[in-house]
């Protein structure tokens, strides 16, 4: 080739490399592309045109190209550090991160204010938790390229990482000053502003990041974590589908939405996203946990102790599913479990004190089931004692609703407001002291052909928590009834029905089986007058011995401590007795949990007829009915009725003595 023609082709690649350039800066990746591959056709030795196509093919993930075309570039020229920068962040993106750093150094040994060598390694000591390592070489970057919206960004990350998270937040701020539409700083602050609890702040920054990047799946699925929190499960579910519809292998997102559908009784689908995170990420443990959660609530118990045991064998660290593998099965002796509770409980000063808690209250179930109830009773104590610790609970003001409630809700009020309502029958409420035989009852009603169980709802009290708050009824129920009208009393009672009517489809009977809706029966009562109550009873003494031996997974406040505990059932005992008095007869059930073990035949035929249905025997086998159930009692209700939950506090009589004197009992009292 002549010097001339040599020189006509050079220039003409070197305007085409221009344009190329051009249109990657704008955006329009595929036509930079075809124009790169172009110039290599020609110069296959062009080293700007390798690392350029690389840049290409990383932006649109397809990475080991990338690798591919960075190395070739490097073949060329071994020292050229934008290249050695953009394979090391082209190797963290694939995971690589080991790798990553080693081509970061090299390109820093060659060009020591590379910022972009210091920012791609900084990435990749972070993901290897190396956070003071990755902290340092994102401030070198930032020194050296400060207008940088990322690297401000990657600052911030790694502060938060490290626990400092008002510093991050002010990372995250001026990052966005510098872009106010960067949506990983968006995302990035809304995820920080949720570690401290400023939600709103957090969703508002969540949606400022979808607004940019619609398809921006890490954002969209951790607001619907936000979301869920909140219990808008709803909208936390199509969150979850559309960050997923972006990324269908993303895995976290599948074990979020899985969370979700359980949260609102879909528990079969819930158990599909977390068997799809499993085959796509087998060694994910929190899957397996979760799977054995969904798996266990539908009555595979088996099959859930199996991913217990899963989540276990992978994260052996991980006090919490050693807590729900305990729960599974009852221990044996030489039960491999309690050795591996014990060898946790050796480091115990090394974990977290919510760590500390299950491990205790998972080492109280070993013993109790072996027998060695003295052990098992020292875990209780110091379990509850923690966790005791972390509760805001004000036992006068919660014994002075009780009180309020008694001297307020009078006979005479309730009967100058009888008469409205709505008329529905379709409402149940099962209620009582948690672990009282609430979820049994619910179980032998929604084994019944034209029930449905809809789990323990907080819906009507959110909806007298509205009416409250729209009345400024400071003390709730106390001061809302008296200025409510028959038609406000109507709309509570539409309200209630409109929300749980969607789930049941056609049932005649809805059952909500919320323990502590003892605290609404007389407006329950007055606001649907149709609606049957169920009220469970148990010996005061197993009631509450059952109680301080669960870690619930929603927090009674009322229940880790011994004393506390019995004042509180005796507030409880003492309103009860007053919804007896207060109550027309008929409205309300007591069912004794000892009358139904004894007798479950004739318990379970009272149970249907006080709801107004005829017998199915179907009823009596509700063991063998397949729906969801997620309480501490999931497992027993799989199984025929057994006594052996009756007088189940006696080996433990005296070490219950705070219990005791609490109740004024020295032994256990007869049911009311």
């Amino acid at each position: 080739m002549s010097t001339l023609t040599e020189s006509r082709t050079s220039a003409h690649v070197g305007r085409l490399f221009d344009v190329a350039t051009s249109l990657q800066r704008q955006g329009s990746l595929d036509e930079a592309e075809e124009l790169y591959r172009c110039i290599l056709a020609v110069e296959p030795r062009h080293v700007a045109a390798l690392n350029n196509l690389g840049n290409v093919r990383q932006t649109l993930g397809h990475g080991s190209e990338a690798v591919a075309h960075y190395r070739n570039a490097l073949a060329i020229r071994p020292d050229l550090a934008e290249a050695l920068s953009n394979l090391g962040n082209a190797l963290h993106a694939l995971g690589r991160f080991e790798e990553a750093i080693a081509h970061c150094q090299r390109a820093l040994a060659i060009s020591p204010d590379h910022a972009g060598a210091h920012n791609n390694c900084g990435n990749s000591l972070h993901a290897l938790g190396r956070h003071d390592e990755a902290l340092r070489h994102f401030e070198r970057a930032l020194s050296i390229d400060p207008a940088s919206a990322e690297i401000q960004c990657n600052v911030g990350v790694v502060l938060a990482a490290l626990g400092r998270r008002d510093e991050a937040i002010s990372c995250f701020e001026r990052s966005l000053a510098i872009n106010s539409g960067y949506a990983e700083a968006h995302r990035n602050l809304a995820d920080t502003l949720q570690a401290l609890d400023r939600t709103a702040e957090a969703i508002a920054h969540y949606q400022k990041a979808l607004a940019v990047r619609p398809d921006y799946a890490e954002a969209r699925s951790n607001l619907g974590n936000v979301l869920q929190r909140l219990k808008r499960f709803a909208e936390a579910i199509a969150h979850y589908e559309r960050a997923l519809a972006v990324r269908p292998d993303y895995v976290d997102a599948h074990c979020n939405l899985g969370d979700a559908l359980l949260s609102v009784g879909r528990t079969e689908d819930a158990v599909g996203h977390f068997e799809t995170a499993i085959a796509l990420e087998p060694d994910r443990a929190v899957a397996h946990h979760h799977l054995g959660i969904a798996l266990q609530a539908i009555g595979r118990l088996e099959e859930a102790h199996q991913a217990f045991e899963q989540a276990v064998r992978l994260a052996p660290g991980q006090v919490r599913f050693h807590l729900n593998l305990a729960s599974s099965k009852p221990f044996a002796a030489g039960d491999p479990r309690l050795a591996a509770l014990e060898t946790l409980a050796h480091d115990a000063a090394a974990l977290g004190e919510d760590d500390r808690i299950m491990l205790h209250f998972a080492m109280a179930k070993a013993f109790a089931d072996l027998g060695r109830h003295e052990r098992s009773f020292r875990h209780l104590l110091e379990g509850n004692r923690l966790k005791r610790q972390q509760v805001a609970y004000d036992e006068a003001a919660m014994l002075s609703i009780f009180e309020r409630m008694r001297s307020g809700v009078t006979r005479e009020l309730m009967q100058e407001k009888r008469g409205g309502g709505d008329r529905s029958a379709a409402p149940v409420f099962v209620l009582g002291m948690p672990r009282s035989g609430t979820t049994l009852v619910e179980q032998i009603l929604a084994s019944h052909s034209k029930v449905f169980g809809a789990g323990e709802l907080e819906t009507f009290g959110a909806t007298v928590a509205s009416f409250a708050r729209s009345r400024h009824a400071t003390h709730g129920i106390v001061d809302l009834l008296p200025t409510l009208s028959g038609e406000d009393v109507r709309a509570i009672g539409a309200d209630y029905l409109a929300r749980i009517r969607p789930a049941a489809g056609a049932a005649e009977r809805i059952v909500n089986k919320l323990p502590s809706n003892y605290l609404f029966v007389g407006i329950i009562h007055l606001a649907l007058p149709n609606a049957r109550i169920i009220h469970t009873l148990r010996d005061p003494v197993d009631t509450c011995f059952s109680n301080f031996s669960l870690l619930f997974a929603e927090t009674q406040a009322f229940a880790y401590d011994l004393g506390e505990l019995g004042r509180y059932y005796k507030a409880y005992d003492a309103i009860m007795r007053h919804w007896r008095d207060v109550l027309p007869p008929g409205v309300m059930l007591d069912v004794r949990y000892e009358d139904l073990v004894d007798d479950v035949e004739a318990n379970a035929r009272r149970i249907i007829a006080h709801c107004g249905l005829d017998w199915e025997d179907g009823c009596l086998t509700f063991h063998q009915t397949r729906r969801p159930v997620r309480t501490a009692s999931s497992a027993q209700v799989r199984q025929p009725i057994y006594r052996s939950s009756v007088g189940r506090w006696r080996p433990y009589r005296d070490l219950l003595q705070p219990l005791l004197d609490a109740l004024d009992a020295r032994d256990s009292t007869a049911c009311p």
